[in-house]
């Protein structure tokens, strides 16, 4: 029988723990949260997730970056990107002091000017090193809290003290593992907001088990029940992160829904179609980003974009921070997701002065006082996230 690697949560507590969350009276913090991997059978799963202090357990799949598309637009000369304008940050008190953000992508480009006042601290999962080679970590975390470059700016939340960069995607890819792992180390670290533009590769893991000789059928079954317990796991580790967090403030975490949709005829391809939000964003606890687009002044959903997110960011045509230097344009559910990160850091700053940041709150502040977008929930979910205005 095949050997496959599976992804082991633990959660070791003085406090009872069940599956869905600690105990009423078991405050977070308390506990011990990691991440192992552990080589099995199919046959001996069971066993590992019974086994003592574990919270879940999936085998390891391929990671896939949320690809975003490359865009010609070229700043305005306008004071802002217009996505930072969207959601209301040049318009917010708060500018995100105090708060910690992750960024969990292909890494960062920690010499851009654009980051030259933030604090970073970076963690390589991928053991390729620190840095970012694909650029789509720079331009996302610019996004969320960049300084003003030539003249605009770019970031959401440009006072962000902190930024917590994990590199989960490299030149080779990345897995869940790497990505569990980043999970915990970031909720470990004190952040607030996780920024998550990546996906689940189902068809890698078809193919990954046709390379060790599983027939088709067989593989393709073996890739449903490992992408129906990831998704489990992510439900469980995120449970966690809400709980788990030091102080027992926890992290809220944010994902893109995905870019597989086609809305419209594209080049070369006459058909249309709608998916759903793909995981991890669809995992309990974590809030699912879509794209939308300005069209003269009117939101429209972005072509690419899946449905039912949770909420809805500015996704098209975004500039940010390029890795080498400069600025670079790019569209995608990739895009959207960091702008509703740093909406989320507003949020945190103002909740943390008011005395009330916990996760559910947060999360609560970001669903509810969202901008109506005309566009239906399948479309955008709740609307456009927006920031805090007093």
């Amino acid at each position: 029988m095949i050997n496959l690697d599976y992804a082991v949560v633990r959660f070791e507590s003085s406090k009872p723990v069940t599956r869905g969350g600690l105990q009423p009276e078991s405050p977070g913090g308390e506990g011990l949260l990691t991440v192992e991997r552990v080589e099995a059978t199919p046959e001996q799963a069971p066993d590992i997730r019974t086994a003592e202090s574990v919270y879940a357990a999936a085998p390891v799949m391929p990671l896939r970056l949320v690809e975003p598309e490359d865009s010609t637009a070229e700043p305005s000369g306008e004071a802002s990107t217009w996505g930072v304008h969207a959601v209301g940050a040049d318009t917010s008190p708060f500018d995100g002091s105090g708060v910690t953000v992750a960024v969990l992508d292909t890494g960062i480009d920690s010499d851009h000017p654009a980051f030259a006042s933030v604090e970073i601290t970076q963690k390589d999962f991928t053991g390729e090193g620190d840095g970012d080679a694909h650029g789509h970590g720079t331009h996302c975390a610019g996004t969320i809290l960049g300084a003003d470059i030539e003249g605009l700016r770019i970031g959401v939340a440009p006072s962000v003290d902190r930024v917590l960069v994990g590199k989960v995607l490299g030149q080779r890819g990345g897995d869940t593992q790497s990505i569990l792992d980043a999970m915990t180390w970031a909720v470990t670290e004190g952040a607030q907001v996780i920024s998550m533009s990546l996906g689940i590769d189902f068809p890698g893991m078809v193919e990954s088990l046709r390379g060790k000789g599983v027939p088709d059928r067989a593989a393709t079954s073996m890739a449903l029940a490992a992408y129906r317990d990831n998704v489990r796991i992510f439900d469980a580790i995120t449970d966690l992160a809400r709980l788990a967090g030091p102080f027992g403030h926890g992290a809220m975490i944010v994902a893109a829904s995905g870019n597989e949709s086609r809305r419209k005829p594209s080049p070369g391809a006459d058909e249309t179609y709608v998916l759903d939000a793909a995981p991890p964003a669809t995992a309990d606890g974590i809030l699912s980003v879509g794209a939308l687009s300005d069209q003269e002044g009117e939101y429209a959903i972005a072509p690419f974009s899946n449905a039912n997110p949770d909420l809805s960011g500015p996704g098209v045509d975004i500039i940010s921070a390029a890795a080498g230097g400069g600025l670079r344009a790019l569209s995608g559910t990739s895009m959207a997701t960091p702008h509703v990160a740093g909406v989320a850091a507003l949020w945190a700053q103002k909740l943390q002065q008011d005395g009330a940041l916990k996760v559910d709150t947060l999360k609560g502040a970001l669903v509810e006082r969202t901008e109506k977008t005309g566009l239906s929930y399948a479309e955008a979910g709740r609307g456009m996230a927006y920031a805090p205005q007093e």
